[in-house]
């Protein structure tokens, strides 16, 4: 009996550790999302789109950080309920797939062949990895 409590101890502690790195993840994305206009040049490279492209491409970037903060919030805050509720399974699965989603659309829009794209291949795929691992283990 107190061998099966310790596992099921032992279970809950990793099952919340990969919350909270889903939520370090997720922190890292908005810090990530916040360098775009200075890694990407937007204060030049965005004059060459016509106006409404340009703030559509800045305001959707500002709510992906915002997004990233949310469920970063969401993962520190409420790691019990992301675990034992169907609301947070469902939270988990639907997070990894929009890292599934978004590995996907790599090879559709951004087919270019560099390191860094490999690389942001790679992590994206870890990320829905790490958001099924809780409701899949």
């Amino acid at each position: 009996m107190f061998c099966m409590l310790q596992h099921d101890i032992a279970e809950i502690m990793n099952d919340e550790l990969m919350v909270f790195l889903c939520g370090i993840y997720s922190l890292c994305f908005a810090i990530f999302h916040t360098r775009f206009w200075k890694l990407f040049d937007w204060k030049n490279d965005l004059k060459l789109l016509l106006p409404h492209n340009r703030a559509i491409m800045q305001i959707a970037n500002s709510r992906l950080i915002y997004f990233f903060l949310f469920v970063a919030a969401i993962c520190f805050l409420f790691p019990d309920q992301l675990l034992t509720t169907s609301l947070g399974t469902f939270f988990l699965a639907g997070m990894s797939l929009f890292w599934l989603g978004r590995t996907i659309e790599q090879f559709i829009f951004l087919r270019v062949d560099h390191p860094m794209v490999h690389l942001l291949t790679y992590i994206f795929i870890l990320g829905a990895v790490m958001f099924a691992i809780p409701i899949i283990i």
